[in-house]
């Protein structure tokens, strides 16, 4: 327990002098204008108060990454505490403050703008395609996933009977491989993400969000007092190796739990809000102490998961055999929490995933629009990027594409390595001496996600080569790395916050004001 209890006391420290730290080479400045309110475009570029921002970049990164990753890091034992306490406070806060600075010092830009400006323009393409890639394929499994949630729990042969004696039947029949209930949810879940991709950001996001994220912090305070009268036994700390199958931890357990301690999704999430804050003092409260509530929440779930079933992490994996982390979700919350926490844990498994669904689409439309130049105050240009996006992510369901989703913890954890090294060139040039900053958690970022690709087993898609084979070599990259960002140091040039003005608009820009939705 005192470990658990411990890791909560680092987290706050970190978030008081870390980031107090952390935020210094930014400078922030409350007369600065800020791009929500120089660039206000009442879609995008809204501003809204702070604490509704806060709650909505919480949600924006949460969602489901800090509950079912850390569930499935338990199964390493109490040494997962150490990745999200540590990885928060010295990667994962840092990077999602620095891309969001990195943006307001920028007129909002998105994640492959800011790569671009600092690493190069093919950087740029790259990351562009790469981002977009994500986006889309994020947004297609919190189509699938929620939905077929919600069809276990509301039945086919249930809901039928709305349609008379024939409904079973129908909603049960199948479509492509999937029951025609399955594809009406799915439907209804597209619906959605449709308006809110497309609808000014504070008519849903910015108004439903907040609740959402209230909901989850609810639910991981009932879990914290369960702990603290002992309805939660949180086992003693340990460094040993407890996973069932004596699965190694370095790297893997990096990998599986990405939200809760860095990820690289959340610099896709930080322009999001930096095109809505208010004021620059208001950064280290919304950028890190957001992703500081994340590892919060990672931690007491990876304690909860070890805690709750009779065994400890033999128990968990029993569970984990026998259903899914959802079930783990649900079986947790119920056993501690009675009905309330049923309902919580059908809004964590169906509601969140479908926040952080919405959000990735609206990320791809604004990095599509970004790249193209498009801008956005007109409706039918969102169209434009929106619906192609849509329909890529239709097609998605019909093809399996497990193997793609296979590298989708890899490619989030190197897009976090790629915005680091980014944001370590920002403060090179913004901020002398500072660079270490984010160029450290950048080093091991690199060696961490090469050294997984190296090592994991062929059957998942890498190489499978011997570990301390692997490591060295993800260390030598690393290194190389970390060299030649030194070497390329003394000749970046020094980089200057502009002025803060009002930058002025075209007629067609004014003009297209009476079609923004």
């Amino acid at each position: 327990m005192w470990a658990f209890f411990g890791g909560i006391a680092l987290l706050a420290l970190g978030y008081a002098f870390y980031g107090r730290l952390a935020v210094r080479p930014l400078r922030p400045d409350p007369a600065r204008e800020v791009p929500a309110v120089r660039l206000a475009d009442g879609v995008d570029y809204v501003p809204m108060a702070t604490w509704r921002v806060y709650l909505v970049q919480l949600l924006n990164i949460a969602g489901l990454g800090p509950v079912f990753g850390p569930i499935m890091g338990a199964l390493w034992g109490p040494q997962v505490f150490l990745w999200v306490v540590f990885g928060t406070v010295l990667g994962g806060a840092v990077h999602d403050l620095l891309s969001g600075g990195m943006s307001m010092r920028n007129n909002g830009e998105g994640l492959p703008d800011l790569i671009g400006r600092y690493l190069g323009r093919v950087p740029r393409h790259a990351a562009t395609f790469f981002i977009l890639v994500l986006m889309v394929l994020v947004g297609t499994v919190f189509v699938k996933g929620p939905a077929t949630l919600l069809v276990k729990i509301l039945p086919a042969e249930t809901m039928g009977r709305v349609f008379g004696e024939d409904g079973p039947a129908f909603l049960s029949s199948t479509v492509q491989g999937q029951t025609v209930w399955l594809w009406i949810v799915m439907a209804v879940i597209f619906t959605y993400y449709i308006l809110a991709t497309m609808m000014p950001i504070d008519k849903i996001i910015g108004r439903f969000y907040p609740v959402f994220a209230i909901a989850l912090l609810v639910m991981v305070a009932g879990l914290t007092l369960s702990v603290f009268t002992g309805k939660l036994h949180v086992p003693a700390f340990t460094l040993e190796n407890l996973h069932p199958q004596g699965t190694p931890a370095w790297p893997i357990i990096f990998i599986t739990v990405s939200c809760g301690a860095i990820s690289g999704f959340h610099a896709t999430q930080s322009p999001l809000m930096a095109r809505c804050l208010k004021s620059e003092k208001h950064m280290r409260l919304v950028f890190y102490g957001a992703m500081v509530a994340e590892g919060f929440i990672a931690l007491v779930w990876a304690a909860a998961a070890q805690g709750y079933y009779e065994g400890g992490v033999a128990g968990l994996n029993a569970a984990l055999n026998e259903g899914s982390a959802a079930t783990v979700v649900h079986t947790i919350c119920t056993g501690t929490m009675g009905t309330i926490g049923g309902v919580l844990a059908i809004m964590g498994v169906v509601v969140l995933p479908i926040t952080s669904g919405d959000t990735a689409f609206r990320v791809a439309r604004l990095i599509a629009a970004d790249y193209l130049k498009l801008s956005q105050r007109r409706i039918v240009n969102r169209y434009k990027i929106a619906l192609p996006l849509f329909a890529v992510s239709v097609a998605l369901n019909f093809i399996p594409f497990g193997v793609i989703w296979r590298y989708f913890g890899w490619a989030n954890q190197t897009l976090a390595a790629v915005t680091l090294w980014a944001a370590a060139v920002f403060l090179a040039k913004r901020a002398k001496g500072w660079w270490w900053l984010a160029a450290l958690p950048a080093t091991f970022m690199t060696v961490m996600t090469v050294t997984y690709i190296l090592v994991e087993s062929r059957k998942n898609g890498c190489l499978g080569l011997d570990p301390s084979l692997g490591t060295g070599i993800g260390l030598g990259l690393g290194a190389a790395a970390l060299v030649a960002f030194l070497f390329a140091l003394p000749r970046l040039a020094p980089e200057q916050d502009a002025p803060a003005g009002r930058v002025p608009r075209s007629e067609a820009e004014k003009e297209s004001d009476n079609l923004a939705c």
